[in-house]
């Protein structure tokens, strides 16, 4: 892609937000497109929004599960990045309004006390970097349509990455733990939509250990000259299926001793 069908690109997804209006297919508009130009329309859309005074808080990795990644034919996770409008507290009602098509996923999110940076972080680093993780949802949206109306093509990687990896929201949890206090890859999550149990999971379907997924994405961020700063937050990746988030809806993630974490959509 050209510098400018990349920000003609950003600012199609920007207009469809600020309208409440997906826009087409990326990948029907640019059929050469690549996982860059997808990263560089990303890169775009959220330097428009920090223009419009947007502050950045963190990150989001997704397409970690063996399952979402089979759907996309692909074998690599995806991500994208957190800004200071998508933080919601615990239990809030979100306007109706606020989302196009909004759908939930429940993640262990980390939140960093230090910087990390680097092709060679290791494990521990991640480990020794972490101030605490927590319970938390991720909201996800599509500012782009779901299937092109006309040939019926789904929307595929580089349409999702270029739409800032579906992201629109976090809504974290009270609790606080230290990061070697539980074992992540059997912390779980028992997720209702209307006190309906939808999903159940655990930390083990993201990439065997959320650790991993952060791990994975320092060292994405190394190939561009970025890293991970103190205080951000990052989700580690989803371990259940996104669930529809229509207006009305209620959900609540129960992770055991883990703590819990609820929102509704009004």
């Amino acid at each position: 892609m050209t510098p400018d069908q990349i920000t003609e690109a950003a600012n199609r997804l920007f207009e469809a937000e600020r309208t409440g209006t997906q826009c087409g297919l990326l990948s029907l508009a640019y059929p050469g497109m690549t996982l860059d130009d997808a990263y560089a329309v990303q890169s775009a859309l959220v330097a428009r929004k920090r223009a419009a005074g947007l502050g950045v808080i963190g990150w989001k990795i997704g397409l970690t599960s063996r399952a979402m990644q089979q759907a996309l034919n692909i074998t690599t996770p995806d991500s994208g990045v957190l800004l200071e409008d998508m933080l919601f507290a615990n239990g809030v009602a979100i306007p109706a309004a606020r989302f196009i098509q909004p759908r939930v996923e429940a993640e262990i999110a980390f939140v960093m006390k230090s910087d990390l940076a680097g092709e060679h972080v290791t494990r521990d680093d991640v480990l020794a970097a972490t101030a605490h993780v927590a319970p938390s949802l991720e909201i996800l949206d599509t500012r782009i349509l779901r299937a092109d109306p006309e040939t019926g093509k789904a929307r595929i990687i580089t349409d999702t990455i270029s739409d800032n990896a579906a992201n629109a929201g976090i809504v974290l949890g009270e609790e606080r733990h230290a990061v070697d206090a539980f074992d992540l890859r059997w912390v779980g999550a028992i997720v209702k939509r209307d006190n309906v149990v939808e999903e159940t999971g655990l930390g083990a379907g993201v990439l065997n250990d959320p650790v991993t997924g952060i791990l994975w994405l320092v060292h994405r961020l190394a190939r561009y000259g970025d890293g991970l700063s103190a205080g951000d937050i990052v989700l580690s990746g989803s371990f259940i299926r996104p669930i529809e988030a229509p207006s009305g809806s209620t959900f609540d993630a129960d992770f055991g001793d883990f703590g819990s974490v609820s929102v509704s959509f009004s």
